[in-house]
């Protein structure tokens, strides 16, 4: 089933993120709900479903009760997911294709996660305890192997490569200081990035994005229908969704510089969307920077760039918000930090407000914009979703 202009968001909303002491995960949930109603002209008594991407929960889970009960929501379908750093995504999608099916008219999707009062860590507790997954594997351990890897493959030495991927921590902590809404608020230079302490070399304290608390949410309904509701609604134009295996470096050939996920799900996007030139036709796009060679691999992975080439664009300013194809132009899981379960929305809320030309702060406004993509990458990582939007139907 193609998506492409069958369904339209009509409403978003963002919560700040950041150490939010005093506020629980209905709070959060709330904060995002009620602007998307306001945004959409609609209350809670028009949702007819929700969609819920949270990654944490007690033993005995959660199902969707907290979102059902922060936002009244009674005898509907209130659908909790948890895909790791995808959940927020998997919502979204999940409640575009309710709509598209012709199940429901007008559904919501949120993303919620409360992770600064919980003791997670930031570094990750590996995989579980089963030995086969490599138990206790953290994820920059990981992320540091795939940077090691590509800078031999490509003739990059140690301080080359640190500096390279250095400039995509300088460009996001740059666009983070114009986002109001971000957790991190702090200009950064080169010097700072090549002298940080060590958290799995070679990745430093500024490649790695930190926790977070916060929230996000659309509104969704049906394209033919959306203009009731508001003149300027934005489309799905296509999505794709891959996953791997928890161990794609015990296939033979597996290299660490390219994640079939990545290729897969964004080739299902484009296709769906009708894109053959991703680096001409996608306007801006907000990517997975959970660490700042993840951010890399996916230039290249996505098409943005050619195989072991992205950091010609790189140096070139390619990616910043003058750039061809501004990345992560609110600063990205770098400066609104990573409450799981949120970012996938977050990230589209960025788009969403970027193709309506309402960003809250206009000095990171893009020019021109007519489709934005919206992408997280999760696991090991092997588990990758990708949306594309866009401002006109057809």
């Amino acid at each position: 089933m193609t998506m492409k202009d069958k369904v339209a968001i009509v409403g978003m909303g963002c919560s700040k993120f950041g150490e939010r002491w005093g506020l629980g995960v209905a709070d959060l949930a709330i904060e995002s709900a009620y602007e998307a109603f306001e945004d959409a002209g609609v209350g809670p008594k028009d949702i007819e479903a929700c969609f819920v991407g949270q990654m944490y929960a007690p033993v005995g889970g959660l199902a969707g009760a907290q979102v059902a009960d922060a936002l009244k929501f009674h005898n509907i379908p209130v659908l909790r997911n948890e895909n790791w750093c995808t959940s927020g995504h998997i919502a979204l999608i999940q409640a575009c294709m309710a709509v598209a099916s012709g199940a429901y008219d007008v559904v919501m999707a949120l993303g919620v996660e409360k992770l600064k009062d919980t003791g997670y860590p930031g570094l990750g507790t590996g995989r579980g305890m089963s030995p086969v997954y490599e138990a206790r594997r953290t994820a920059p351990g990981s992320f540091s192997l795939i940077a090691t890897r590509y800078f031999e493959q490509y003739g990059l030495s140690l301080e080359e490569g640190k500096q390279t991927i250095g400039k995509i921590a300088v460009k996001n902590h740059q666009n983070g200081l114009l986002a109001p809404k971000a957790h991190f608020h702090k200009a950064i230079t080169l010097e700072d990035v090549m002298k940080a302490p060590i958290i799995a070399q070679p990745l430093g304290l500024f490649d790695c994005c930190g926790n977070s608390d916060g929230s996000a949410c659309a509104i969704i309904t049906r394209a033919d229908t959306a203009r009731t509701l508001r003149e300027d609604p934005i489309y799905v134009k296509g999505f794709g969704v891959a996953m791997d295996t928890v161990l794609p470096h015990s296939r033979p050939n597996f290299n660490w510089t390219s994640f079939d996920a990545l290729k897969t799900s964004s080739s299902k996007a484009y296709a769906m969307a009708g894109i053959k030139s991703p680096r001409e036709e996608i306007d801006l796009a907000e990517v997975h920077d959970c660490f700042t060679i993840t951010e890399m691999l996916i230039y290249e992975d996505f098409g943005f760039s050619a195989p072991g080439r992205a950091k010609e664009d790189i140096d070139a300013g390619f990616f910043e918000l003058s750039g061809g194809l501004p990345v992560n132009t609110d600063g990205g899981l770098k400066c609104f930090g990573h409450p799981v379960g949120a970012s996938g929305l977050r990230m589209t809320y960025e788009i969403y407000k970027q193709l309506q030309y309402k960003v809250d702060n206009p000095k990171r406004q893009v020019r021109n914009v007519k489709r934005g993509l919206a992408h997280t990458f999760g696991g090991g990582p092997q588990l990758s979703a990708v949306l594309i939007a866009g401002n006109e139907k057809g």
